[in-house]
């Protein structure tokens, strides 16, 4: 009897740590804090961000545009759901984690500065973006407004769209890097007639960090009934902004890269006005209702990576959007104002600080970007991406939080030696 009363008594503590823990990193309204301020040194401030990552250190890990690693508190808080779960996941899934998902969306609607009943959580940008680009209505000969250095999953998106329906894609093509909104902005108004229903906008531009003037854009396509498509995979926890200050209808992003939620992660926003004609991408019993909660009907998935969501968006809070926008720059300036003296380099992201923040792109004359990757790696363990894409060629350079001074010298040292080949 005692050993029953003992087990029982253990049962009870679990579940009541599993809610205080569910709890205590969802529904927090304070962020994390750091026993460090202001007031100290910066880079002592930064030491122990870099120490909150479990980041490799026998490579230096330059490429975190794709996708960003986790603080190690996200990782404990995503292994600890998962534990939890596999002890009976219908019942702790279910029953328990699902409770954690409201808590979650409004920490998110609060960090986008918009409703929670704007905000689904998805996997992806690609998955956030196709509810929209498959969920509006469109009919044969409708025209939407694309950039061909947009991403590609959005592209082969409409492109399907056009293939099947019948509507017509009208191309901007950006010439990188443009340092001048009024251009910019022209170049898609020249795209823009009387059957323009939608214009997609990347508010940064994944190939070279060149940020697009969204709001100018979408200003001039609502004048002209035109919806708007914001792609914000890169910028969302990156630079700060709210996503009304974007006057977009839609908006996607994904949550494991700059925000460093778990892999699998994503947001979809949904001005509340527009969520009842928008049909989801995986369809419930109610394709035309209003609630933002539809376009989450995806089946079984993640639990445990949803919840730890919470606690990468404390970890971001304890740090602040503007002062990781600043730093983000910094790392990017750090190494790009070196890069600008040397022979034969050219960079192809603009520094001025409206036009760029942490992602940069450069190229060698005379030099594959695949070879330059190639070099990087294999003499100094330095690993970057090469991009081929459109008109823009070269190597994508991505610091995060986590990236000491050193390693940004280290690549200086490899693309200093880089010119004596």
């Amino acid at each position: 009897m005692d050993q029953d009363r003992r087990e029982f008594l253990k049962t009870i503590g679990i579940i009541s740590g599993t809610s205080s823990l569910l709890f205590s990193q969802s529904l927090k309204s304070e962020p994390i804090k750091s026993n460090l301020n202001d007031n100290n040194n910066e880079e002592d401030f930064w030491a122990w961000v870099q120490h909150s990552y479990t980041a490799s250190t026998t490579i230096i890990n330059l490429n975190n545009g794709g996708v960003s690693p986790q603080p190690k508190i996200v990782q404990d808080t995503l292994e600890t759901y998962n534990r939890l779960s596999n002890e009976a996941p219908t019942y702790y899934m279910w029953q328990i984690l699902d409770q954690g998902r409201e808590p979650i969306r409004a920490k998110l609607a609060k960090l986008a500065g918009c409703n929670a009943d704007e905000i689904a959580i998805c996997r992806n940008t690609t998955e956030a973006l196709n509810n929209v680009i498959f969920g509006l209505t469109l009919k044969k000969d409708d025209e939407v407004v694309l950039c061909k250095q947009d991403y590609p999953n959005v592209i082969n998106a409409w492109k399907q769209r056009e293939l099947r329906d019948g509507i017509k894609i009208r191309w901007v093509n950006l010439d990188l890097p443009i340092e001048n909104d009024e251009k910019i902005v022209q170049l898609f108004i020249e795209q823009f007639n009387s059957r323009t229903r939608a214009v997609n906008i990347t508010h940064m531009i994944n190939w070279t960090g060149q940020i697009l003037p969204a709001q100018k854009i979408a200003n001039e396509a609502k004048k002209r009934g035109i919806d708007v498509i914001v792609d914000a995979a890169h910028t969302f926890a990156h630079i700060d902004f709210k996503i009304p200050d974007l006057n977009c209808d839609f908006l996607g992003t994904s949550l494991h890269k700059w925000l460093c939620a778990p892999f699998g992660t994503g947001m979809l926003y949904i001005r509340k006005d527009r969520i009842g004609e928008i049909y989801p991408l995986y369809p419930n019993a109610e394709p035309k209702s209003s609630d933002i909660r539809k376009f989450e009907s995806m089946g079984t998935r993640s639990f445990p990576i949803e919840m730890a969501i919470g606690q990468a968006i404390n970890f971001h809070n304890s740090i602040g959007t503007k002062r990781k926008e600043n730093r983000l720059r910094f790392l990017k300036d750090y190494w790009t104002r070196e890069i600008i003296k040397f022979d034969r380099f050219k960079l192809n992201t603009s520094l001025k600080p409206q036009y760029s923040c942490g992602l940069a792109h450069f190229s060698i004359e005379g030099q594959k970007p695949q070879d330059i990757v190639k070099f990087l790696f294999d003499k100094f363990k330095i690993h970057t991406v090469a991009i081929e894409w459109e008109n823009i060629s070269g190597v994508r350079v991505t610091p995060h939080l986590y990236t000491k001074l050193s390693d940004l010298d280290r690549l200086l040292e490899g693309l200093n030696a880089l010119r004596k080949l």
